[in-house]
C-alpha cells in the first residue's frame, strides 16, 4: 500500500455535476447525474416496509437494467425468448403503467452468463432522446414518446458472459464501450443521427463497465475501466491519453472520482482497489497510481461508493469493505447480507446497497460499520435484484428481473 498526502477538496470536478448537482430532477444515467452514485434529495427515506410501497409494475420479459428516469418517465429494457427478442420500455413515474413499448431486435441471441441475460445495460436519457445497447442486439435510440430514430448493429460480441456496459451522452454524441473477446472498441455516435463521430481499438477483451467524463481543470477526459486497466480518451476524439495498468485484472466497476483522484476496482476473484490521478500522458502507472490495497474474497460486480473520506464496497458474496480515501487503507471488512450484484447510492451521508433479495442495507460510513437500517420488499418467488437503486423525488425505484416497485412518498 502507498501512502499519500493529498486533499479532498476536489481539483477536478465532473462535467454532469456541474449542470446538474442541486436540481435533481431526472436520473438520466447510470449512476446519476454525477456519475457518482450520489443523490442530494433529502426527503428519501431510511426505513420502509411493504406498507411503503407506493406501485409495483410486472414487466414484460428479463432484465436487470436499473430504472432511467426523464420527468414522469422511467426508461428500462428486457428480454424475451432466452434473448432473441430485445425490448425498450417507458413506465409512467406517478402510476407504473406501462406507457409505451418497443420492440428493438429479433435474431439469434450471443452466450451470456445466467446472472447476465441480454438486457443488463441501463439507458441513457437527455430528454430529447432515449437509448438502449443490447450487445449483439445493436444499440437503438427512441424519442422519449416511444417514436423510433435509429439503430446500429455495433458487432457480434464474441464471449461467454454477454454485455452490461451502459451508453452515455456527451456533446451531442452517444458514446458506447464495447468491449468483447474480439473488436473490442470505444465507440461513439452521433446522437440524432446514429452515424460514427469516432471508433477507437481497445484492447480485445470482455468487459462491462460504463465510461465517465471528467474535467482536470486543463481538459475533459473520458475514463473508463478495462481488464488489463484504466484509461483515458479525449472525448472530441477517441485518441487515447493515458493507461494505468492493473494488478489483476476484469474491467466491470465503473470508475469512481474521490476528491482529486480516481478510485478503480477490478473485478477478479482476489482483485484490488487503487487510486489513480487522472491528467496524465501515456503509461502513468508508476508515476499516477498513489495507492493500491489487494482486496480478498469474492469478485466484485458493484462498483465503489465514496462519501467523505471513506470508500465504501460490497463484493458479490455480500462482504463489504470500507477504505480510507487518502492512503486505501482499509478500515472494516465484515458481511452485510445476502448477495449483491447492484451498485450502491449514497443519500445525506449514507450509503444504501440492495441485494438481490430486495433487501436494502443503510449504513453509516466510517471506521467501524453501522448498520442503519435493512429494509425488505414483498417481493415475490424468482424475482431477483440485480439492477442499482434509483433514487428521485423522496421516492426509489427498485427493479428485479421481472417488477419494478415504487417506494416512498405518496
Amino acid at each position: 500500500m502507498w501512502g499519500i498526502r493529498s486533499s479532498l477538496a476536489a481539483s477536478f470536478v465532473l462535467l454532469s455535476v456541474i449542470a446538474a448537482r442541486g436540481a435533481e430532477s431526472n436520473w438520466p444515467r447510470w449512476r446519476g447525474p454525477g456519475q457518482d452514485g450520489h443523490t442530494s434529495d433529502a426527503k428519501l427515506p431510511v426505513k420502509w416496509s411493504a406498507d411503503s410501497v407506493v406501485w409495483k409494475t410486472p414487466l414484460p420479459g428479463i432484465g436487470q437494467s436499473s430504472p432511467i428516469i426523464w420527468g414522469e418517465r422511467i426508461f428500462l429494457t428486457s428480454a424475451l425468448d432466452g434473448g432473441r427478442e430485445r425490448l425498450v420500455f417507458c413506465v409512467d413515474r406517478q402510476s407504473g403503467k406501462i406507457l409505451w413499448q418497443q420492440s428493438a431486435w429479433k435474431g439469434e441471441p450471443e452466450r451470456s452468463h445466467d446472472m447476465n441475460g441480454w438486457a443488463s445495460a441501463s439507458c441513457v436519457t437527455d430528454g430529447e432522446i432515449v437509448v438502449a445497447f443490447f450487445g449483439r442486439g445493436g444499440i437503438h435510440a427512441y424519442q422519449v414518446d416511444g417514436t423510433h430514430l435509429w439503430s446500429r448493429d455495433l458487432g457480434r460480441f464474441e464471449s461467454p458472459w454477454g454485455t452490461a456496459a451502459c451508453p452515455i451522452i456527451v456533446d451531442g454524441m452517444v458514446v458506447q464501450n464495447c468491449d468483447a473477446d474480439t473488436d473490442a472498441q470505444l465507440v461513439a455516435l452521433d446522437k440524432r443521427t446514429g452515424k460514427d463521430v469516432w471508433r477507437t481499438p481497445r484492447r480485445d477483451y470482455r468487459g462491462w463497465s460504463t465510461p465517465i467524463v471528467i474535467d482536470t481543470g486543463k481538459r475533459r477526459e473520458l475514463v473508463l475501466n478495462g481488464h488489463e486497466g484504466v484509461q483515458a480518451y479525449d472525448p472530441a476524439t477517441g485518441r487515447e491519453l493515458w493507461f494505468c495498468k492493473s494488478v489483476k485484472g476484469r474491467g466491470e466497476p465503473t470508475v469512481t472520482p474521490v476528491g482529486e483522484l480516481l478510485c478503480v476496482i477490478n473485478g477478479l476473484t482476489g482483485g484490488e482497489i487503487y487510486a489513480v490521478r487522472p491528467g496524465g500522458d501515456g503509461d502513468v502507472t508508476a508515476t499516477h497510481m498513489p495507492w493500491h490495497t489487494p482486496r480478498k474474497g469474492a469478485r466484485d460486480t458493484p462498483s465503489p461508493i465514496v462519501v467523505g473520506k471513506y470508500i465504501t464496497t460490497c463484493d458479490m458474496s455480500g462482504i463489504g469493505t470500507c477504505y480510507d480515501a487518502d492512503d486505501g487503507r482499509e478500515y472494516w471488512k465484515e458481511r452485510l447480507s445476502g448477495k449483491l450484484s447492484g451498485s450502491p447510492i449514497a443519500v445525506g451521508g449514507l450509503v444504501y446497497f440492495l441485494n438481490e433479495a430486495g433487501r436494502t442495507i443503510v449504513i453509516e460510513p466510517g471506521p467501524a460499520l453501522k448498520i442503519v437500517a435493512e429494509n425488505d420488499l414483498p417481493a415475490g418467488r424468482g424475482e431477483s435484484f440485480r439492477a442499482s437503486l434509483t433514487p428521485l423525488d423522496g421516492q426509489f425505484f427498485m427493479r428485479s428481473t421481472t417488477v419494478l416497485y415504487c417506494v416512498g412518498m405518496r
